[in-house]
């Protein structure tokens, strides 16, 4: 049996699962809520159907044991992932113009296109908000570059050369 959640690629052998402060405690919530809420009430909606009887046309029953074992395996996905989690604060580069973990960066192809990513863990990125994994191609490619670089990325059509043109970070929060 595969341990790992299917939606997520395994992280690479050998990592650490960075993440930043909010994607850490955004998957310990999930992790929480799971164990403290969704878990206990489909314990007991699964107790109430055993109680009714033949468990084989037991809808209630047969359901509920599977989301239970849809819940188990996310409780054991994630604690496995915050188990390995290093948590990487962005705002410690703040004001640099190198690409480290959690820099927002925006880039100029050779069309003139320009674009703008953030690179993310692996379970926080968020492909539709512009967001990228630090294992990523294009991610890869950028790390450690400076403003003002040419990095070259390997595309389905080969290879695109790519000028960086802003790197930002989140400011730090001051209290």
């Amino acid at each position: 049996m595969n341990d790992d959640d299917e939606s997520s690629p395994p992280l690479p052998q050998g990592t650490r699962n960075y993440l930043t402060p909010q994607g850490y405690a955004r998957l310990r919530a999930e992790l929480m809520s799971l164990l403290d809420e969704e878990r206990p009430k489909v314990v007991e909606i699964v107790s109430w159907a055993a109680k009714n009887g033949d468990r084989s046309e037991n809808g209630d029953y047969l359901y509920g044991k599977k989301r239970l074992r849809e819940i188990d395996r996310r409780i054991h996905f994630l604690t496995r992932r915050l188990d390995i989690a290093e948590i990487t604060d962005p705002t410690r580069h703040h004001g640099s113009d190198q690409i480290f973990f959690g820099a927002s960066v925006t880039w100029c192809n050779a069309r003139g296109e320009e674009r703008t990513v953030t690179i993310k863990g692996m379970d926080e990125a968020d492909s539709l908000a512009g967001e990228v994994s630090w294992v990523s191609p294009i991610a890869r490619a950028l790390l450690k570059a400076h403003e003002g670089d040419e990095v070259t990325v390997m595309t389905p059509a080969g290879p695109e050369r790519l000028e960086i043109v802003r790197v930002s970070y989140p400011k730090p929060v001051t209290a």
